[in-house]
């Protein structure tokens, strides 16, 4: 289950290493925006260390800088060697470029020695006005497309937004139909769609509140800045006790009336809807 992702700066040892002690399921080890320019070539030394360890359970993705830095390639060359799990691409424009970094990963693992098709990609879909046009491109899936995850911080500077904010907590309009329209496209593609990251860093309730909320509309895993937010993210993606017993009712129902359509489970009718999304709940327990 990936239910946190949490930012690391790739050059940040210390930082790392005290990653690695928190309870997120994937640290992303970051080339691109926490990395000033100057420290890129020494960042990439050291995303190679990091990834060389015992990853003790976590993923561990690299995201490296977007293609118009002229640094994909480079940043790609040096950490593949030491197969990270996934790359994670910025400003992502849609399809065609998940399908050109999958070319480059093929070439890298198969230099390397690395099944090819073990690296998986997960696409930052809504940095820009582009590539929220891009979002139905993204099905039918690429075979190492992993999820899509939409931001709001870049696309803000693409819009020439004075705010993602409507002056309350919640997302201004354009910032909203970002993050339906990355919902959908990661449906559609059969990827988990992943929350943008809280930068409202102190308030643990409204981070709760807002990965709770991510969750009911369909998200699978939220981005993560700060290790305080590890734990009301990992518990708002975790199904409860509760939903695993109504899961397992609902499967169980109609395993035992195979030719049924709908079932009735304490007095509630139940469809094939309920089934799926049944299943889906079973599946990430399991």
């Amino acid at each position: 289950m990936m239910r946190s992702l949490l930012f690391v700066p790739g050059d940040s040892s210390r930082k790392f290493a005290k990653a690695m002690q928190t309870d997120a399921d994937a640290l992303v080890l970051d080339l691109e925006d926490s990395v000033a320019l100057s420290a890129k070539p020494a960042a990439r030394e050291t995303v190679c260390d990091m990834l060389k360890g015992d990853r003790a359970g976590k993923q561990l993705i690299v995201r490296v800088n977007a293609y118009d830095t002229g640094f994909t390639l480079t940043d790609l060359a040096k950490v593949m060697p030491s197969r990270p799990d996934a790359i994670m691409l910025p400003k992502c424009r849609g399809g065609a470029d998940v399908a050109l970094l999958g070319d480059y990963l093929c070439a890298f693992e198969t230099a390397f020695g690395i099944p090819v098709g073990d690296t998986g990609i997960i696409s930052v879909a809504t940095e820009t006005a582009e590539s929220i046009q891009g979002l139905p491109s993204y099905t039918p899936a690429h075979p190492r497309l992993r999820g899509l995850l939409w931001g709001a911080e870049d696309l803000m500077s693409s819009l020439g937004a004075t705010s993602n904010r409507d002056g309350t907590a919640a997302y201004s309009g354009p910032f909203q139909m970002a993050r339906n329209q990355c919902l959908v496209a990661a449906a559609s593609a059969g990827v988990v769609a992943i929350d943008t990251v809280c930068t409202n860093i102190k308030d643990l309730a409204y981070v709760a509140k807002e990965s709770s909320a991510a969750r009911r509309d369909g998200f699978g895993a939220k981005a993560v800045i700060h290790p305080d937010h590890i734990a009301p993210v990992n518990t708002a993606f975790t199904p409860t006790a509760e939903e695993i017993a109504w899961a397992r009712a609902v499967i169980a129902a109609f395993e035992d009336n195979p030719g049924m359509g709908v079932v009735a489970i304490d007095g509630m009718m139940i469809d094939k809807p309920h089934e799926r999304a049944a299943r889906k709940i079973i599946a990430l327990v399991d």
